[in-house]
């Protein structure tokens, strides 16, 4: 059974009939609050907003998560979220995944069906459908449904993890903190590390779809280069991808979202979505939040990789070896690296 958790009684007819067509013989048990923890549930969020981009029963929800840590434990959920604008959906899509995904919730790849005020994101699904755009909507509502209640994320004797960062070993304290996870790793996962920091790594430039695609299918892109050559296989064969991010200006580091535009080439050949996404991200002041829901966006939203329970270890720590010496973090390394393990073993 689908557990449906709809914040807020208002919402427009369009968002209620997209509930009704989508989930048409889905049993379901519906809530508009959460006042107790839930459990190993199959959840579906289905979140409308007015004009200005606020629901308040949707802010008392992200308060109960961000309260009770692990209120979602065992659960796998999806969101949806209908705008009565074309600005703020995506944007509250993503505070809630990351919010239900620290009390425990995992989402798979493509989590979020978006559906702005004019549903002109739905143009692409309504011509390879061959239907409208409202009908395309409800056809995202039913295939979101399906992939959370069928969710079932692969494990490996010896879990393949690549870990990409682009910074400093001499001063890096997310290196560190990551060097604090591998070795509590021991030898269960097969890792493989590359850093984008040296050489030239060149941003995706926006090449045509067709250029894009013929490069994708012969494996490669048009900027070739280390994403090419080292990066691509790594991902095609790991069960895992780390991201290590330091915070730069309240966003993922240039080289790093260079990387994440660069896989556009290999998302359109190759499906992400029975690989794992985790992030260790390290402020120098705060905003540890911001950059772990541009991961969210950009890596599960929008390429399909799956976020387990727990995906992402944010710290604040500012001159170089801070972050080793924060109260408590060795417990905190100690349970980030043993739900790695967890996620991903056998």
């Amino acid at each position: 059974m689908l557990t449906l958790i709809c914040p807020g009684e208002t919402a427009s007819e369009r968002y209620a009939l997209a509930l009704r067509a989508g989930l048409r013989n889905v049993p379901c048990k519906i809530l508009t609050r959460l006042t107790r923890p839930l459990e190993n549930r199959a959840l579906l969020f289905a979140v409308p907003l007015d004009e200005s981009g606020v629901n308040h029963e949707y802010y008392d929800l992200l308060a109960f998560l961000r309260a009770h840590p692990g209120s979602l434990t065992g659960c796998v959920g999806g969101v949806i979220v209908d705008g009565a604008g074309n600005l703020f959906t995506k944007a509250a899509a993503r505070e809630l995944v990351l919010a239900a995904n620290l009390a425990g919730c995992a989402f798979p790849g493509r989590p979020l069906v978006e559906a702005i005020g004019s549903l002109a994101n739905f143009t692409v699904q309504a011509k390879n459908a061959g239907c409208d755009l409202e009908t395309a909507y409800h056809l995202a509502v039913r295939d979101l449904a399906g992939r959370v209640l069928e969710f079932s994320p692969p494990k490996a004797e010896k879990p393949k993890l690549l870990v990409l960062h682009a910074s400093s070993h001499r001063t890096s304290n997310t290196l560190a903190l990551w060097s604090g996870v591998r070795e509590r790793l021991g030898d269960a996962c097969a890792v493989t590390e590359i850093g984008l920091r040296n050489g030239t790594l060149e941003d995706c430039g926006g090449c045509p779809y067709t250029t894009c695609l013929h490069f994708g299918e012969k494996g490669g892109c048009f900027y070739g280069g280390v994403m090419v050559e080292d990066v691509y296989p790594a991902i095609r064969e790991a069960d895992a991808v780390i991201f290590l991010c330091p915070n730069y200006n309240d966003a993922v580091s240039a080289n790093l979202t260079a990387a994440i535009n660069r896989l556009t080439a290999l998302y359109r050949t190759t499906s992400f979505s029975d690989k794992a996404l985790f992030g260790i991200v390290v402020s120098g002041y705060s905003g540890g939040d911001i950059v772990a829901r541009q991961l969210v966006s950009a890596l599960c939203m929008n390429k399909g990789f799956y976020l387990p329970p727990r995906f992402c270890l944010m710290e604040t720590a500012n001159d170089a070896g801070a972050a080793m010496k924060l109260p408590g973090i060795e417990n905190r390394l100690d349970a980030f690296a043993k739900n790695m393990l967890d996620r991903l073993m056998q």
